[in-house]
């Protein structure tokens, strides 16, 4: 991240910025490099487009997408301007988030997912039409393609599906639909809901979308929940906080933990259903995994 996006994200997180300054928060080691060259490689690799949760930035979801990356995909993370805290764009500019000021003072949330699912056509079209944004295009597997978000990103998952059946396999982090899924599916694509710990919601909270969308899934399909995590337990927070002392009232799962069990259940959808891979651990519930429970099957 640049420090000023960082800056926008802490001043948006409260008691966050207590523990960690833009700096030190922008200067995070990770296992990614700019400009790292692919491996040669004599196939193509399956592609995989994450979006954030609203306000977040791409970033959060870095620890997936490097296990995605190291699993042999190709891993395409979207900053969506105007929603998130801070965005930098080439030359320097700093976009803030305008949708804020739009979609919570009416609960126009539905909006955020609508526009996503076409956000990320056009980031599709950039990466395998004949004009490609990214140099390394034909590394890429157009046939395959698979998209997960996390919050209001996994509503996109399913929204984008709806619209663009270049999608093959979708996963929605504990987001709401506040697109709901079509009456008639996703064309019997396969879709993986992993949510939070039901435990750890507001006693009032009134979301019904899961119950009422998991229907109309009409092809393979899982709805996962995680003991002890908490709605950012599926992001980099959790992760980060354990090493600045931050402990996330919301997510009592450790970083450590929680980054285990994101990473195994959505690199194991995709695995199954972009490369035909097994994927035991979907089939039921699993000693080694006690905190994951089977909801629906």
């Amino acid at each position: 991240m640049a420090v000023p996006e960082a800056k926008a994200l802490l001043t948006d997180r409260g008691r966050l910025g207590e523990y960690v300054t833009p700096e030190r928060l922008a200067a995070t080691r990770t296992h990614s490099r700019a400009g790292a060259l692919p491996r040669p490689s004599a196939h193509r690799y399956p592609l995989i487009v994450l979006s954030p949760g609203f306000t977040m930035p791409r970033a959060s979801l870095t620890t997936l997408a490097e296990d995605l990356a190291s699993r042999g995909y190709v891993v395409a993370a979207v900053d969506h301007a105007y929603e998130s805290d801070g965005t930098v764009f080439p030359g320097g500019r700093l976009l803030t988030c305008k949708a804020c000021e739009q979609v919570f003072p009416d609960g126009s949330l539905h909006r955020v997912s609508d526009g996503r699912a076409r956000d990320v056509p056009f980031v599709l079209d950039r990466l395998t039409g004949p004009r490609s944004a990214w140099r390394y295009s034909w590394l890429i597997d157009s046939r395959h393609i698979g998209m997960a978000g996390h919050s209001i990103g996994g509503a996109a998952a399913s929204a984008t599906m709806a619209v663009d059946p270049r999608v093959d396999a979708g996963v929605n982090m504990d987001g709401t639909f506040f697109t709901p899924i079509p009456q008639g599916g996703l064309g019997a694509r396969p879709f993986l809901m992993l949510a939070g710990d039901p435990a750890l919601l507001p006693p009032d909270f009134p979301d019904t979308s899961w119950e009422d969308n998991w229907p109309h899934l009409d092809g393979w399909k899982r709805w996962l929940t995680v003991t002890g995590a908490g709605h950012p337990g599926f992001t980099d927070w959790p992760v980060l906080g354990d090493q600045v002392g931050y402990s996330h009232p919301e997510t009592p799962l450790s970083g450590t933990r929680s980054q285990q069990i994101t990473r195994a259940y959505v690199g194991d959808f995709f695995d199954l259903h972009l490369r035909g891979i097994p994927a035991p651990r979907l089939d039921g519930p699993t000693p080694a995994d006690p905190e994951v429970v089977f909801h629906r099957r």
